[in-house]
C-alpha cells in the first residue's frame, strides 16, 4: 500500500499527538497522588512513542510541505486532539473558547497554505 507523503505525514502526526496529549496531561487525572518524578518518567515513556511517530511524520511531510506549513498543521492537529481529550477523557466542560481558538487556527492555515 502506497500512501502519499502528504497523507502519511498527517496520519502520523495525528497518532503522534494522541501520545503527546496523554504524555503531557493524563497524569493530571490519574497520577495526582503519585510522586511527580514517577509521573515524569511515565510521561517520558509515553513521549518516546510520540517521537517515534512525530520524527518520521515531519521527515515525510517535509517532502511536500514547507517548515511553516508543517508547524501550523501540527498546531491544528494538536487542538483537534486536545479538545476531545479535555472534554471526553479529562471531563472538562466544553467551552466556546475552543471554537474561537479553532477559528483562529483556520486563519493561520489560510495564511500558511495560500499560494
Amino acid at each position: 500500500m502506497n500512501i502519499p507523503p502528504a497523507l502519511s505525514s498527517v496520519l502520523l502526526l495525528i497518532c503522534s499527538n494522541l501520545f503527546m496529549t496523554f504524555a503531557w496531561y493524563a497524569h493530571l487525572k490519574n497520577g495526582a497522588s503519585k510522586p511527580w518524578l514517577l509521573m515524569a518518567l511515565m510521561s517520558w515513556g509515553i513521549a518516546f512513542f510520540e517521537y517515534m511517530l512525530q520524527v518520521p511524520a515531519n521527515r515525510i511531510g517535509y517532502q511536500v510541505y514547507s517548515l511553516a506549513q508543517l508547524k501550523i498543521m501540527q498546531e491544528v492537529i494538536t487542538l483537534s486532539v486536545f479538545i476531545p481529550f479535555a472534554v471526553l477523557y479529562m471531563k472538562q466542560p466544553f467551552s466556546w473558547n475552543y471554537v474561537y481558538a479553532a477559528l483562529c487556527m483556520v486563519g493561520a492555515v489560510y495564511f500558511m497554505f495560500r499560494g
